[in-house]
């Protein structure tokens, strides 16, 4: 009966991972399809509410918000995904640096980890966006500077566990190096880890792509960025035009649960203990 029950749940963690995949992956094409049509204005059509065939209605300019919504998601997918990967990267990188090669650069990245902790995520994030000019290329670039502490710290602490390993303390002593050991015996132990976090980084990219451009210090106006989308909402909002804001919003929240379903149901999968809980 147990045996059963863990099936179970095992079938509803993958279904729930498959849908989640279909919807993130259908909304990355549908965007792609719609760059011309989210750029369409036709005054004849202005302030529609949602209905057939404008089923998130229509903006000041007449531009059908669906393929607008649309087009923004998959932009700040893409960016997300694109600033995850680089993080995750970092984050591996310098974790197992951390771990491997001595104290005094041990010392370094745990100092560098503890001072990008201790700065305001969004401040750091606005800081390098605006330095290195904003745009698509500096919230990438902010978000992936930003985002690879916590899973560095945590690829670390791995790391050190898997040290005191028998087969990597033997490695040790029949003469091999620290770069042989790491890529061959601790680096593809950290593989489940790396890739679970690499997707949890994912909603967090979003998130804050989104808040940076809602702020102002992300990409440029002419982009129909999910934070371009709900700045220009908020000055229509007090005359009762709820839906510009409404549908991306829960566009950009459905869109980040369903990337930590992803994370978690891929935790399981590779973690099948896990299932249990």
């Amino acid at each position: 009966m147990r045996q059963k029950k863990t099936g179970n749940r095992r079938q509803r963690v993958i279904v729930g991972l498959f849908l989640s995949l279909l919807f993130l992956t259908g909304v990355c094409i549908a965007g792609s399809l719609c760059t011309e049509a989210a750029k369409v204005t036709d005054f004849s059509r202005k302030n529609l509410l949602p209905g057939w065939p404008y089923l998130f209605g229509t903006d000041w300019l007449g531009r059908d918000m669906l393929v607008r919504t649309l087009k923004g998601m998959s932009l700040s997918i893409f960016i997300g995904i694109v600033s995850a990967g680089i993080s995750a990267v970092i984050a591996l990188i310098l974790g197992i640096s951390s771990a491997v090669f001595g104290k005094k650069v041990d010392s370094v990245i745990t100092w560098l980890i503890d001072l990008i902790m201790g700065i305001p995520h969004i401040l750091l994030l606005i800081l390098i966006s605006v330095a290195v000019g904003k745009g698509v290329k500096g919230v990438v670039i902010g978000v992936a500077l930003t985002h690879w502490p916590s899973l560095a710290r945590l690829i670390r602490a791995e790391v050190l566990q898997l040290k005191e390993s028998p087969y990597i303390q033997i490695a040790e002593k029949l003469g091999k190096s620290k770069w042989y050991i790491a890529k061959t015996h601790i680096l593809p132990q950290l593989l489940p880890q790396f890739i679970v976090g690499l997707i949890l980084i994912f909603p967090h990219a979003i998130l804050h792509e989104s808040s940076v451009t809602f702020l102002g210090f992300g990409l440029s106006s002419d982009q129909p960025a999910i934070g371009i989308i709900l700045s220009e909402a908020m000055k229509y909002l007090v005359t009762g035009k709820w839906w510009l804001a409404v549908f991306p919003g829960l566009f950009l929240v459905v869109t980040v649960i369903l990337f930590y379903v992803l994370g978690e149901g891929i935790r399981k999968i590779l973690d099948p203990s896990s299932v249990h809980e």
